[in-house]
């Protein structure tokens, strides 16, 4: 038989098949578009932009949509009630990780952040009770972050006032705090054994973030090493670039806004002085800065579409039938912008975080980190570096940009699953 006419024979049993399972399984998932044999919907997302494309997605089919991302289906939760519904009222059935293939090629299953099932709650149960164990949450562990904020602040005041790109010493410092969490000890940001370490962060940052354990190796148990290895590994990538990214946006952002940024410094002279560091029982007493790093934080909108979750188990989901093992695609950008919850969301305002007093408001629409079983691990720790590391660089510095205001872009660098600020430099004052 001729190639061509067995290779055309083929492609079509491929795209009948694709048909009949897409329209065996339409039935009973939520409403979505029509999607193209084998492709699915890719067609119809933007990669450039994929929360736009949601946004518009769930103006015609509702905030619970199907999408073919391929062949499989992937239910899209859009706006805070789909989500907080999803995510916390029913926490346990939307606790698995969905479908991630390059993270399934490296990390094979294992690790903190792109586990499930059995292996994910052992992993995370053992990884915060260590990191709780080594110091996490305690008074030990804000000084390790006011030291590093102290050694971040020197390695500036190095560049003497000249433009630079923060970038590096910048995920130097949160890089350097999980070091401290971890091996008891911090290094010096031209230390050869740290630049490797960094290296090899920055080479896996895309993939996201246990302490170290002398254990037997044994097939029966999750703390195989090659788990804990793996877990450090998510500890490190998801504690450095995370951080260090919104510092880096939050710097562009002062820029921009240079009466945020004199607001702030004002609140900082009123209750720090130049004479101590900022400590975190300083925040409290600071419902600016408080206002302005949630405002950083639900404005850059830096993980938009989360994590993909999965259902743990078949589920009735606003009366919709979701199989088990379905993908879900939680958008965290739809509730970070809604404008129902913060007036104006695509300005950057640090009054959606103040009430009418001038006092810090919270929101429970506030879910940078995610919501539920699945939070980040690590927001308590990320909190307060932001807080801190924000709060003593502009204790010591004055912030210069090397263009006009009008001209400072803040959009974000769509780049993988993460939004990266555009690269800029700025000058660092001393005060």
């Amino acid at each position: 038989m001729d190639p061509a006419v067995v290779l055309v024979f083929i492609l079509s049993c491929l795209v009948l098949l694709s048909l009949w399972r897409q329209r065996s399984e339409r039935g009973k998932l939520p409403p979505g578009p029509t999607p193209l044999p084998l492709i699915g919907n890719f067609l119809q997302i933007d990669v450039k932009d994929i929360s736009r494309s949601l946004t518009n997605l769930s103006k015609v089919y509702g905030p619970v949509f199907t999408l073919y991302l391929g062949m499989k289906p992937t239910v899209v939760l859009h706006g805070y009630e789909a989500v907080k519904e999803a995510l916390i009222d029913h926490g346990e059935e939307f606790a698995g990780r969905g479908s991630f293939p390059m993270a399934e090629r490296l990390n094979k299953g294992f690790g903190i952040i792109f586990s499930s099932g059995s292996r994910w709650k052992e992993t995370r149960r053992f990884t915060l009770m260590t990191l709780r164990n080594l110091g996490m949450g305690k008074r030990s562990i804000e000084d390790c972050v006011q030291e590093e904020a102290q050694s971040l602040v020197e390695e500036l005041r190095k560049t003497k006032g000249s433009p630079c790109d923060p970038t590096f010493i910048l995920s130097c410092a949160p890089c350097n705090v999980i070091c401290s969490i971890i091996f008891q000890k911090r290094f010096d940001y031209k230390d050869h054994h740290f630049l490797t370490l960094m290296e090899k962060v920055n080479e896996n940052s895309r993939i996201l973030s246990s302490p170290w354990l002398q254990a037997n190796h044994n097939q029966q148990s999750e703390f195989s090493l090659e788990n804990l290895a793996i877990t450090l590994s998510d500890l490190f990538a998801a504690g450095t670039e995370t951080t260090s990214t919104t510092l880096r946006y939050a710097l562009l952002l002062l820029l921009k806004h240079p009466h945020v940024t004199a607001t702030k410094q004002e609140e900082i002279d009123q209750v720090v002085g130049r004479d101590r560091s900022p400590s975190m029982q300083d925040r409290s007493r600071m419902p600016y800065t408080d206002a302005m790093v949630h405002e950083v934080q639900r404005f850059i909108d830096l993980v938009p579409t989360n994590l993909p979750h999965a259902v743990t188990c078949d589920i009735k989901f606003r009366d919709f039938f979701i199989p088990k093992g379905t993908t879900i695609i939680t958008s965290l950008s739809s509730v970070l912008h809604d404008s129902k919850e913060f007036p104006n969301p695509a300005t950057f305002e640090p009054g959606h975080f103040l009430d009418k007093n001038g006092n810090f408001k919270k929101s429970d629409y506030f879910m940078p980190f995610s919501t539920g079983k699945r939070i980040c691990a690590g927001e308590g720790l990320a909190r307060m570096e932001l807080f801190l590391f924000l709060t003593t660089i502009l204790q010591n510095f004055k912030l210069k940009s090397l263009v006009h205001t009008k001209d400072i872009d803040t959009n974000p660098v769509v780049n993988g699953l993460t939004s990266l600020p555009p690269p800029f430099q700025l000058c660092f004052i001393p005060v």
